[in-house]
């Protein structure tokens, strides 16, 4: 069953419509007809089961047959501080990102951002941003979309004053790898984390000093230097395998559930 996204006042009409460009999909590519079902989902947790009532030019009317909260959300609130790439970079790795089940993605410029696009670019780059986030969600059957922050200098992502549990720095000059079990016994338990990595030419020392002051620890991911956007994927997926849903520790907390 095809997945789609629905906004909530949708959902309060008497008679709720998809429309736009998965409307077109249903209609044209998947060829889905009245009383085909469909799956949807809010972007606040919920799925629903649909099914299709009437079917016209750029509208599919439906109605929910039921409603779930499927534990398909990392346990982990994981938000990614990722300083501007070249090229598209950033456009895949919103849509990686959102794959590996994380909650925020703030782009920021660094020292040493060599792209570093006007107020109308940034705006139509960020609209692109959350429409990737939740074609990806849609892909990967997450109930939650991955929210697109502001584009901000560095000195506004490492003041964000929210309630951390850990703040971490990934950085090549680092000798110290991540640690789960020296982060674990100085933090009870890791719910909330926020991650930041540097552009293709990495942070200058002066921003990990800046960083430091504000809480932050520095960590590297092994003894190669990888790409900017490798060093992201790879440590996203540390965490979440680490203290999210996508490692034993996980799977250990849901048997003992049952």
């Amino acid at each position: 069953m095809r997945h789609f996204f629905v906004d909530q006042s949708e959902l309060a009409c008497q008679v709720p419509a998809l429309r736009g460009t998965d409307a077109r999909h249903i209609i044209n590519v998947l060829r889905l007809k009245p009383e085909d079902r469909i799956g949807l989902f809010d972007g606040t947790g919920k799925q629903y089961e649909a099914r299709i009532v009437a079917i016209y030019s750029g509208k599919v009317e439906f109605s929910v047959i039921g409603s779930s909260s499927p534990a398909v959300e990392s346990v982990l609130e994981l938000v990614v501080g990722q300083s501007f790439l070249k090229e598209k970079k950033m456009d895949d790795l919103v849509r990686q990102l959102t794959e590996l089940g994380v909650t925020k993605w703030i782009p920021f410029i660094s020292e040493r951002s060599i792209p570093r696009p006007d107020d109308k670019r940034l705006y139509a780059r960020e609209k692109r941003w959350e429409k990737i986030a939740k074609e990806a969600a849609k892909q990967c059957k997450r109930v939650k979309i991955t929210g697109i922050g502001k584009t901000v200098p560095f000195e506004d992502v490492i003041a964000i004053e929210k309630d951390f549990d850990l703040k971490i720095v990934f950085w090549e000059n680092e000798k110290n790898l991540l640690d789960p079990k020296s982060l674990a016994a100085d933090h009870d338990d890791l719910k909330k984390i926020l991650v930041m990595f540097g552009p293709e030419g990495g942070f200058s020392v002066n921003e990990i000093e800046k960083a430091k002051e504000r809480g932050f620890i520095t960590v590297s991911i092994g003894p190669r230097i990888l790409k900017a956007e490798t060093a992201t994927i790879c440590a996203c997926a540390l965490m979440q395998f680490l203290f999210g849903d996508m490692g034993q520790k996980n799977l250990d907390k849901n048997e003992g559930l049952k």
